[in-house]
This record gives C-alpha cells, sequence and structure tokens, in this order.
C-alpha cells in the first residue's frame, strides 16, 4: 500500500502536464471562428473551448465530499477574445490545484455524490468520477478542439508528440 505521498503523486503525478498541454490548445483557438462547427450536431467551437475551459473546475469538485449540480459554476456561453477564454482557464486551473494540494488523500476512496436540489442523482466511487468523468472528459474534449484546429487549418500544438504542425520529436 502506497503513503498518503506516494499516492497523490501517483494520483495526480500528470495533472500538470496535461493542463499545461491543455492550456496551450485553448491559446490556439482563432478569435475569428467562435462560432464554427464541423457539422450540424457539433458544438460551436467557442462554446467546446469555454467547456474545456471550465473542466478543471470539475475536477475541482471532484475532490469535493459532493456537488450540488443547481448551484455549480456554468461556463459564459461565450467570450470576446483568447485572452478572456485563457483568463477563465488559468482561474480554473489554479482552483483546481489549489485543491489538489489542500486534498486528503484519506478522502480518495471515499465516495463521490452529485445532487440536483438536495435529491441524490448518483454516487460514484471518486476514483472513478475523478479520471473518467473529469480528467479523460478534459483530454477528449480538448482532442476535439485539437481537431476543430486542423479543420480550420490553425496549426495544431504538441499534445503528446509531434504534430504536423511541429514536426520535430517531442517527448513529454
Amino acid at each position: 500500500m502506497l503513503d498518503a505521498s506516494a499516492l497523490k503523486t501517483a494520483v495526480f503525478g500528470d495533472l500538470e502536464r496535461e493542463l499545461k498541454v491543455t492550456r496551450s490548445v485553448l491559446a490556439a483557438v482563432p478569435d475569428a471562428h467562435h462560432s464554427w462547427k464541423p457539422h450540424d450536431k457539433s458544438m460551436p467551437l467557442i462554446r467546446l473551448a469555454l467547456h474545456v475551459a471550465y473542466l478543471p473546475d470539475w475536477i475541482r469538485a471532484s475532490l469535493a465530499a459532493e456537488l450540488e449540480a443547481t448551484s455549480a459554476p456554468r461556463p459564459p456561453a461565450d467570450v470576446k477574445d483568447a485572452a478572456e477564454l485563457l483568463e477563465q482557464f488559468d482561474r480554473n486551473a489554479t482552483q483546481l490545484r489549489d485543491a489538489v494540494n489542500k486534498f486528503d488523500m484519506a478522502n480518495w476512496e471515499n465516495p463521490w455524490t452529485m445532487r440536483s436540489g438536495g435529491q441524490v442523482m448518483v454516487t460514484k466511487p471518486r476514483p472513478f468520477v475523478y479520471r473518467v468523468w473529469c480528467l479523460n472528459h478534459m483530454i477528449h474534449h480538448r482532442g476535439q478542439v485539437a481537431l476543430y484546429l486542423r479543420l480550420l487549418n490553425i496549426p495544431v500544438p504538441t499534445i503528446y508528440f509531434n504534430t504536423a504542425d511541429n514536426p520535430a520529436f517531442v517527448f513529454e
């Protein structure tokens, strides 16, 4: 069994890298294409990017005992420019980092609950909520933003390895 410090490193060890990469993808979102979407069923680029910018707050919420959905913060419908989008992301990422630093790993295995108006909507193991509903969710939608960038012929930042726009091999 890992001690609390080693467990915290194992659980959150890749979070900072994922936040850094996510920020680089959001920084590439062009102001001129906020309403663009690749398909009628797709979200407009800015709505998708704002969803990604708010996912660090979802991650932060997964570290609390529960979430009251009716009072959970919602992203704005739009931002005026990339700087405002990054401000939203940076604020959420900073609050997440603070929550991780304060998180007591003795609570890691405790269940997490989402309520709506006090009524339990779902209770799941916190490790599942953190990894699947939150961190993987951010990575998934970040990939969608990267695809939108490619379709708009905007250079795609390096995510895990080199890209067609950055062919130098990068391994971080």
